[in-house]
């Protein structure tokens, strides 16, 4: 604020000019408050909803992640000649394939397995429930990536690349469409104990933090930080103090203009603000009928946190939340510890994967099913599946190892083919991906495309060149859409 002084001045200013360069501030000060207001009422709100590239056939997506990684041969890639050969070598097999190091020796599925449906998809003893939709299901057998542990292979999956710092799919499809409701976030994670990867597996990355994801933990109920106002704060006295916090941090940005994370905060305290009403009505799913609830299993302990996310999320659909998606909770490991890591089935594939199953199966079928019954699913895209696939060969004796080279994703909804459609295939053991191979990047492209998004065309300019989700990659799978 003050003049410099050069050597034998005083190294105080008059008072004369105190109070000169004091006006000199203010005049400044209102100068970029009144700048501040004008920019602010012509700028677009990055978060209002946005016209897609094309016309979509989803409006929304929900992503039933299940952490840790469920083994493509035991869920949905039945495999006949891997429960004949048993205990005998696999060909092809490398025991560096995994994290750790496997026997060489073909593992069989120890589920019994039947058909369902007009399309006589095979489905394990496991999911009871979920067999009896596979006829909405889209199941691609033929996904592959880099990464062969959990936190890098989950930041691929979502983020495209493994490299950090990069933004999630949901950033994306925020930064491209904005969001329906200005109540509630367009971008909602749901998580039990957090997955490996953390926070940077639903990361904005470099896109401005307008369009991060709001994070909901299910050990504290869905409880959301900030949103509820203090008991003796009235709405007039807390709207005034906003305000007065638009304006000083306004004013901050207006001098700084490159810094877009300092905008995002501002309009982070507006959303919170109205999310006060919004949010707690949107989680409130007491108010659903009890039927309901029993479908969707809240009320049963082993269901009971999968199942109320789901319920949730539908509901955060309805009220025009783009993009959900749920990390799943926990399972047990074969000695019957609960693991961090759920479909983890390093130890025993059995234990694990029935107890993880056991906890998602009702829920999610309860979903397709509410959602279909409602006339949502047309145009919401259902994802289910993990961050890889397993080893065909067993780690020990019973259990199975990481494997990034054949995993099973199907999807429900939102415009895809359905009919229990089966695209790619993998080995007749399930261990490598073999017919259409299918990327990460060709998934992302897709589900873009559903949303009326060209994924060639999304794209923000970062250190001097413009980025996708995509990178330089990415198909559209023309084949899985209806």
């Amino acid at each position: 604020m003050f003049n410099h002084h050069t050597p034998g001045e005083l190294s105080l200013p008059t008072r004369r000019r105190f109070l000169q360069q004091v006006g000199h501030g203010f005049g400044s000060l209102a100068l970029a408050a009144i700048l501040d207001e004008k920019a602010r009422a012509a700028a677009p709100n990055p978060l209002l909803s946005h016209a897609p590239h094309f016309r979509p056939r989803a409006k929304a997506v929900i992503w039933l992640f299940m952490t840790g990684a469920p083994s493509q041969v035991d869920t949905w890639d039945y495999k006949p000649e891997l429960q004949k050969r048993h205990d005998q070598v696999l060909p092809g097999s490398d025991p560096q394939t995994g994290f750790f190091k496997t026997s060489g020796k073909c593992l069989k599925s120890p589920f019994a397995w039947q058909q369902h449906g007009q399309s006589g998809t095979w489905v394990p003893e496991i999911f009871p429930n979920l067999a009896r939709h596979v006829d909405d299901m889209t199941f691609i057998h033929s996904c592959y990536l880099k990464g062969n542990n959990h936190a890098p292979a989950a930041i691929e999956l979502m983020c495209g690349t493994n490299v950090p710092g990069r933004p999630s799919t949901g950033a994306w499809v925020t930064y491209g469409l904005g969001t329906e409701n200005q109540n509630l976030p367009a971008f909602v994670v749901m998580h039990d104990r957090k997955p490996r990867g953390d926070d940077q597996i639903w990361s904005a990355g470099f896109l401005p933090k307008t369009f991060q994801a709001l994070a909901l933990d299910a050990r504290r109920k869905e409880a959301i930080d900030n949103v509820l106002r203090a008991k003796d704060e009235t709405d007039e006295q807390q709207r005034a103090a906003l305000d007065l916090l638009r304006d000083v941090n306004g004013a901050h940005a207006q001098a700084r203009p490159t810094q877009a994370d300092l905008a995002a905060r501002i309009d982070s305290f507006e959303l919170a603000y109205r999310m006060q009403t919004a949010a707690p009505e949107a989680l409130d799913f007491q108010s659903e009928s009890e039927a309901t609830r029993q479908l969707y299993g809240i009320g049963n302990k082993t269901t009971e946190t999968f199942g109320r996310q789901c319920l949730i999320a539908r509901r955060l659909v309805e009220r025009g939340v783009r993009y959900i998606q749920i990390f799943a909770g926990r399972g047990t490991g074969g000695d019957g510890s609960v693991d961090d890591v759920p479909w983890d089935g390093h130890n025993n594939i059995e234990t694990n994967h029935r107890s993880c199953a056991a906890a998602t199966d009702q829920p999610a079928a309860a979903l397709l099913a509410d959602l279909k019954s409602r006339g949502l699913l047309d145009d919401t895209l259902v994802i289910w599946g993990g961050e890889f696939g397993r080893t065909s060969d067993a780690q020990g004796t019973v259990g199975r190892d990481h494997n990034p080279h054949a995993f099973t994703i199907w999807m429900a909804g939102g415009g895809t083919r359905g009919g229990g459609f089966h695209y790619g295939a993998t080995d007749e053991f399930g261990y490598k991906a073999v017919e259409k191979k299918v990327h990460v990047n060709d998934l992302h492209a897709t589900i873009l495309h559903q949303l009326g998004l060209d994924h060639e065309k999304l794209t923000y300019r970062h250190n001097g060149r413009d980025f996708r989700l995509t990178d330089v990659g990415g198909h559209v799978l023309r084949e899985i859409l209806a």
